[in-house]
């Protein structure tokens, strides 16, 4: 594993590079309802962190924070430094930030390809004038747009579906398209908002094979939500554990399972419910 950053979740490890993103005193109210409060997070470059809790622990309005779909109460959110504020979502995602969703939301009618060169529009541009006459320029563009989501496909062995129609897909091969369009808007950090969601053990594994492969292909930050705490623990460098909007414990995933506070709001309730199956 890369090491991970002095400032970031786990503390002993150090890059030397500035933090992708840290959030300062972040919260938010929703009337009289406070959803996030006192958020304080650093993530490291390249570092792979895991955001735990219960459902309805504010996890995944934190990547809405993040992402600008709402904007802070209060608080601050530095994205490789720069302040955030007043960013709307397209700004916030040219900025260096791209997530996917806990319900897939691809193109179904659209094809691989043009499902991940919509993820490529922040990299290709020509004049408006080009593209309604399709003059020289708009064909150059559209050949380095078609050989870009080409190489993406590839590094998850995805080149030769890329004709078939987005929601034809299995279900695990529409997560991973999902998150090659998210790669496509060439983020310096991916929000993958419970990622293993629906998938059997052995697309899971994969799964976990895949977003480290992402982080060392691409050198960028990973921070997921996720229920699966095998994959939790097992990929993830530094984990946060939110419970009603607060944060109770950050560490490694050996401090995380062996603090009283995370056992008694969050795993000892996911070991009974195991138990269960």
């Amino acid at each position: 594993m890369v090491p991970v950053p002095s400032h970031s979740i786990v503390p002993e490890r150090d890059l030397g590079k500035m933090p992708v993103l840290e959030c300062q005193h972040l919260g938010i109210d929703f009337g009289g309802l406070t959803a996030v409060n006192e958020f304080n997070l650093t993530v490291g470059q390249t570092e792979i962190a895991g955001l735990i809790g219960p459902n309805g622990a504010g996890k995944t309005t934190v990547f809405n924070l993040l992402t600008k779909v709402y904007q802070p109460t209060r608080g601050t959110i530095l994205l490789n430094g720069k302040d955030t504020h007043g960013m709307s979502i397209a700004q916030a995602n040219r900025a260096g930030i791209a997530r996917t969703f806990q319900n897939i939301r691809l193109f179904n009618n659209l094809s691989v390809e043009d499902n991940v060169k919509i993820g490529l529009h922040n990299q290709v541009r020509y004049p408006m004038w080009d593209g309604v006459f399709r003059l020289p320029k708009f064909w150059k563009q559209e050949k380095l747009a078609h050989e870009s989501a080409m190489e993406l496909l590839s590094i998850f062995d995805m080149q030769d579906l890329a004709g078939h129609e987005a929601g034809s897909l299995p279900y695990g091969a529409q997560r991973r398209l999902e998150i090659v369009r998210a790669l496509a808007t060439n983020p310096s950090l991916l929000l993958l908002d419970e990622p293993a969601a629906g998938m059997n053990p052995s697309e899971t594994a994969e799964l976990m094979e895949n977003i480290v492969k992402i982080r060392d292909t691409f050198h960028i930050a990973i921070m997921l939500i996720e229920h699966d705490m095998n994959l939790v623990m097992g990929i993830c460098e530094g984990i946060c554990v939110l419970n009603f909007g607060q944060i109770i414990a950050k560490g490694t995933a050996e401090e995380i399972q062996a603090n009283p506070k995370v056992i008694e709001a969050y795993l000892g309730s996911q070991k009974k419910e195991g138990s269960k199956g």
